[in-house]
């Protein structure tokens, strides 16, 4: 069924990102982590701060509450404590997670076109996870430009390196360009 397929796709896609934002900040020291390139933008450690309130919001009790808790203070998510640490923030992050990956999980594919509400608006659960998976998209998307940003010349490339497409489709086609023979 196609209900199961996307359900199954979407924690495949939110998987990729995760281990996208990791292999990214493994690749920058604390500094890096901590560091805003302006007084009017976030640091990784406050994007993912973001991110995890987010996820603790939305996720929690998915299908029965508004997906705007009342404790959240999403405004803290855009602070850092004196004494925050990259473990602590990594702490958060895992958390929301474990919050993200064991709510889609629990869905089934006749889930999909119940009602939830964020912000006391009303989404089908299927629109809520695209709203989602959109929004972490973006967030990651900025972590991992700003990775390579500290990282310079030490990045090591997410996906295919610059210049290396040719050799990529070699590699994983067996022929050059991706073509193979169809004889």
């Amino acid at each position: 069924m196609i209900e199961q397929h996307f359900l199954d796709d979407t924690l495949l896609q939110l998987r990729k990102l995760k281990t996208q934002a990791e292999r990214a900040t493994a690749q920058i020291g604390d500094d890096a982590f901590f560091a805003a390139l302006g007084t009017e933008e976030n640091s990784i450690a406050l994007i993912m701060k973001h991110v995890a309130g987010n996820m603790r919001s939305r996720w929690t009790d998915f299908l029965t509450s508004d997906g705007e808790k009342p404790d959240r203070d999403r405004d803290t998510e855009f602070e850092l404590a004196q004494q925050e640490t990259r473990a602590r923030v990594m702490e958060v992050w895992e958390d929301g997670w474990s919050r993200v990956f064991g709510a889609v999980q629990s869905l089934g594919p006749g889930d999909l076109m119940k009602a939830v509400t964020i912000r006391s608006e009303s989404h089908t659960v299927l629109e809520a996870i695209q709203r989602q998976v959109t929004h972490y998209a973006a967030h990651v998307g900025q972590m991992v430009l700003l990775c390579k940003h500290y990282a310079g010349a030490e990045w090591v490339s997410l996906s295919i390196p610059r210049g290396k497409s040719r050799e990529f489709d070699v590699a994983k086609s067996g022929a050059p360009y991706g073509l193979s023979d169809t004889r």
